[in-house]
């Protein structure tokens, strides 16, 4: 399925972006650990420009502008009992913070140079978001080594931004397919890409919770996977920690998003799922299904 290339008759209305996604989200701390380290966040973002009063003809000026888009973030945070929480939670707070610092969003990405302008943006407030986890924890010895992974979507329109750190995972399902469009930063995908391990080999196998990067904690500055995709109706978008993924295979998660009746139904779904297997892990996922009719 090739994500970069899609017909432009099956894309989502660039022209008027007022699209109502349905949206559910949810976090569990699972049946082992004492506390919930994961965090997750919705926003719904946008401009809007209403026309109240004018003498202009009727062809000359729309009633309304709407621009609307959408922000999904899931981090899972590590570190402790104290560390972990914080990690996460300031990852997703400082993300909104450089967000709304922004004078000139990009609203609209027609133009290549908006594109990139959003890429690099995107790149740089990972950046950000490093150094805030790595200045959190060298003012209080307590927090020392905290850190978190950090996955983040936004979708406007037929385009899709994702930036991702860690383990946690970013899927597309598209006509009952499900693929992956993050790479795990593990020890495990490393053996992997490096050709000398298999992903069902035992020694891949014990190493995919050994993370290779993560925002804050291992010393080095971190370099974020940030991609664009083009939407198609009818498309869903899940992010989930490896709590979800632990326990639940790609199948059954396709399964799920294919036949629930609404995207928070689907997070019950998978999360009473992943508890039933277990449950060793904290759990949690946000899913965003796109409208399948005409905009």
């Amino acid at each position: 399925m090739n994500l970069q290339n899609l017909s432009q008759r099956g894309d989502l209305n660039e022209a008027r972006t007022d699209v109502n996604v349905d949206v559910g989200a949810l976090s569990h701390q699972g049946h082992v650990r004492e506390n919930n380290e994961d965090s997750y966040l919705v926003v719904r973002f946008g401009r809007s420009l209403e026309n109240l009063m004018t003498n202009l003809d009727d062809e000359l000026l729309a009633q309304s502008y709407v621009v609307t888009g959408y922000g999904m973030l899931v981090a899972d945070g590590m570190g402790g009992m104290a560390g972990g929480e914080i990690a996460s939670r300031l990852a997703l707070s400082k993300l909104v913070e450089l967000v709304v610092d922004t004078s000139d969003w990009v609203l609209s990405l027609e133009q290549q140079k908006d594109v990139t302008t959003v890429l690099e943006r995107m790149t740089d407030r990972f950046l950000q978001i490093d150094s805030a986890v790595r200045r959190e924890a060298d003012h209080d010895y307590t927090l020392q080594g905290m850190g978190t992974t950090l996955t983040v979507a936004a979708a406007l329109g037929g385009n899709m931004i994702v930036g991702h750190v860690g383990d946690s995972r970013a899927y597309l399902l598209r006509r009952s397919h499900l693929k992956q469009l993050t790479k795990d930063h593990t020890l495990a995908q490393a053996l992997i890409d490096a050709g000398v391990a298999d992903p069902d080999d035992p020694a891949s196998r014990s190493m995919r919770h050994v993370l290779t990067a993560a925002v804050g904690s291992l010393g080095q500055e971190v370099d974020p996977q940030v991609q664009r995709f083009k939407l198609e109706r009818g498309d869903q978008l899940l992010l989930c920690t490896d709590g979800l993924t632990e326990t639940v295979d790609d199948s059954t998660i396709a399964h799920v998003l294919s036949e629930a009746v609404s995207a928070q139904s689907a997070c019950q779904a998978l999360v009473d799922l992943a508890l039933a297997g277990g449950g060793s892990d904290n759990i949690t996922v946000v899913v965003a299904r796109f409208p399948s009719s005409e905009l």
